[in-house]
């Protein structure tokens, strides 16, 4: 178990010092966890990423009481407790991706401007705004993730996406900035309409063929 959390804590770290290396976030903003059997390895919060070591774990139980570090945990933690608690996620990236960020103030779904969609569950929907840090925030995010999605947006504040790995959830966080910056893009670059979108049906569509993306598995 104790390598377990290392390991855990040494991706925690090494992703969130990727978000703001790849521009997701700014300073301290954002924030990343991943679930280790019933416990959660989190950033701390107000601590910048690159002053952040083995000896500087931060671990919680899903009720939220901290077994692990002497660090206050994320501000954000009541969310990530709320998606640990509620779905299957594994691991759960947080940024405030300025591309993104804007979309969410523009609309209450991202209209479905690319497939990529499909691999997060079918058309993004953003998250009422709440304080953040509150209850109500986590209630709104699990709101947006109903029906098996894996990404959100929240309304003026940013992405929370999720997923088995925190290299999976980080991909999805990624895709959904870039799909939003696509979006903006047609719609600033559009003056006679809006930019065409897919439906869902197509989407759905298109989720039964990434069933069988990448390469098939193989015996050793």
């Amino acid at each position: 178990m104790l390598d377990a959390l290392e390991k855990a804590w040494s991706e925690v770290v090494d992703t969130a010092r990727r978000t703001v290396a790849e521009g997701l976030v700014a300073g301290t903003s954002g924030n990343v966890s991943a679930r280790v059997g019933d416990l959660v390895l989190v950033t701390p919060t107000g601590v910048p990423y690159d002053r952040l070591g083995p000896g500087d774990a931060v671990a919680v139980d899903l009720d939220g009481r901290q077994v692990r570090g002497t660090l206050r945990p994320t501000s954000e933690l009541p969310t990530h407790l709320a998606v640990y608690r509620e779905t299957p996620a594994r691991a759960i990236v947080h940024t405030h991706a300025p591309h993104a960020t804007a979309a969410s103030t523009l609309v209450s779904k991202l209209p479905n401007i690319h497939y990529a969609a499909a691999g997060m569950g079918g058309q993004v929907l953003v998250a009422d705004y709440a304080l953040y840090g509150s209850q109500e925030l986590a209630r709104a995010v699990l709101k947006a993730l109903r029906d098996g999605r894996t990404a959100c947006l929240m309304r003026n504040h940013g992405t929370l996406a999720h997923g088995d790995t925190l290299g999976q959830a980080y991909e999805r966080t990624a895709q959904l900035e870039w799909m939003c910056r696509v979006w903006l893009l047609a719609r600033s670059a559009n003056d006679t309409g809006s930019p065409r979108t897919l439906s869902n049906r197509e989407l759905g569509r298109v989720a039964e063929k990434l069933k069988g993306y990448g390469q098939p598995d193989t015996a050793d």
